[in-house]
């Protein structure tokens, strides 16, 4: 099963609060309350947030966290990348010579192309748009397949609109 982990979905959840008022500057344990989060898991989700830069993070006394940019600019592809590292369906998806069938492989290329619709529709959904009940009209998840890069390369709709 493809899934993000719970500290991703959260460190989702934690910024759209923080997008809900982006000049404030939040605590830790104030953004947990708002999140409905423990405080630990929010101070341990805003450290690689904060690497990636996403978010800025202020020292003293009203110190805290904010967005590090506009909401509109923050697609969930950098947040996936920031807390799980790069998007990657499979290992040969990111790196030649991990694999001992690699040479003889002959379905490498469509995880390649599966890895790379899955990025182009994190990269097409904004922080922005997460704080809506629905998708946007124009997004990767809402188009038809005839238009999209994924129907371009031959990849089947099915796989395309999953």
């Amino acid at each position: 099963m493809l899934r993000i982990t719970k500290l991703t979905d959260y460190a989702t959840v934690v910024l759209t609060v923080l997008a809900n008022e982006p000049e404030a500057v939040a605590s830790a344990a104030g953004l947990a309350e708002r999140a409905g989060l423990e405080a630990p898991t929010v101070a341990k989700v805003l450290k690689p947030l904060a690497q990636a830069g996403l978010v800025e993070a202020f020292r003293g006394a009203n110190g805290g966290y904010r967005l590090a940019r506009p909401a509109s600019e923050i697609s969930l592809l950098e947040i996936v990348n920031a807390m799980e590292g790069p998007l990657g369906m499979t290992e040969c998806s990111l790196h030649s010579g991990t694999c001992g069938i690699e040479r003889s492989c002959n379905v490498r290329a469509n995880w390649r192309r599966i890895n790379d619709v899955v990025a182009d529709a994190l990269r097409g959904i904004s922080l922005a748009h997460m704080l809506n009940d629905t998708p946007p009209d124009a997004s990767p998840l809402t188009r038809k397949p005839a238009g999209t890069r994924a129907a371009s390369r031959g990849i089947p709709a099915r796989l395309a609109a999953s």
